[in-house]
């Protein structure tokens, strides 16, 4: 049976490239492609693929996001993060989402294959880069983390975190997430509340340092 795989990035060139690479490769067929973490959700729900290929920083639901929800929602599915960023930060905060790779963007090809190899077997797989102090603590203790805040909301508060972040005004975002431009309302006014952040450019800056949208932004 052929791995079946997902393939999230929000760069249509990249996807384009990893495409081209995977079709290369034996028994792996691509199954569906996304733009972004809210897209490759559900994909995954829809089709319920081996593996999905995610990654980490897409508008609208990030790739950590998108994993956390993904593994409940589609537990079968096993999720390698692609990234650009190597930092112990990020790979901890795929770790936890439920992600069992983690793999740089500036891997070898042949890197692809044996990530996607040793996850459909029900290993992990790090890129060599990945500090090792992170493994440790992660195997140590998976409930664990780097305290960066944003363990103090809840999964839809990080989403409109995020969306805030990116720039989305309350009306874009009830409409992205339909709910009502309240809900919207509260759920920032609880953000500010918890994180002790009361302007939009704080948050903006928390969701950076936290990895919740690029640092480019």
């Amino acid at each position: 049976m052929p791995v079946r795989i997902l393939l999230a990035d929000d760069h249509a060139l990249v996807r384009a490239g990893v495409r081209a690479l995977l079709d290369g490769l034996h028994d792996i067929v691509v199954v569906a492609e996304a733009a972004n973490g809210r897209e490759a959700l559900a994909s995954a729900v829809a089709l319920q693929p081996d593996v999905a290929l995610m990654d980490i920083d897409m508008p609208e639901l990030n790739g950590v996001e998108a994993t956390a929800r993904l593994k409940r929602e589609s537990p079968r599915t096993r999720v390698i993060m692609l990234s650009m960023y190597d930092s112990d930060e990020y790979v901890w905060q795929a770790l936890r989402a439920g992600a069992v790779g983690y793999l740089l963007k500036d891997s070898l090809p042949a890197e692809l294959d044996i990530a996607i190899r040793a996850v459909s077997r029900g290993e992990r797989y790090l890129s060599p880069r990945v500090s090792r102090f992170v493994i440790e603590a992660y195997v140590a203790d998976p409930g664990g983390g780097l305290g960066d805040g944003a363990d103090k909301l809840t999964s839809r508060q990080r989403e409109v975190l995020q969306l805030l972040a990116e720039g989305a005004s309350t009306k874009t975002i009830a409409s992205r997430l339909a709910v009502s431009i309240k809900t919207v309302e509260t759920h920032r006014s609880d953000v500010m509340r918890r994180l002790d952040i009361h302007d939009i450019p704080g948050l903006v800056r928390f969701a950076v340092r936290a990895g919740l949208v690029s640092r480019d932004k």
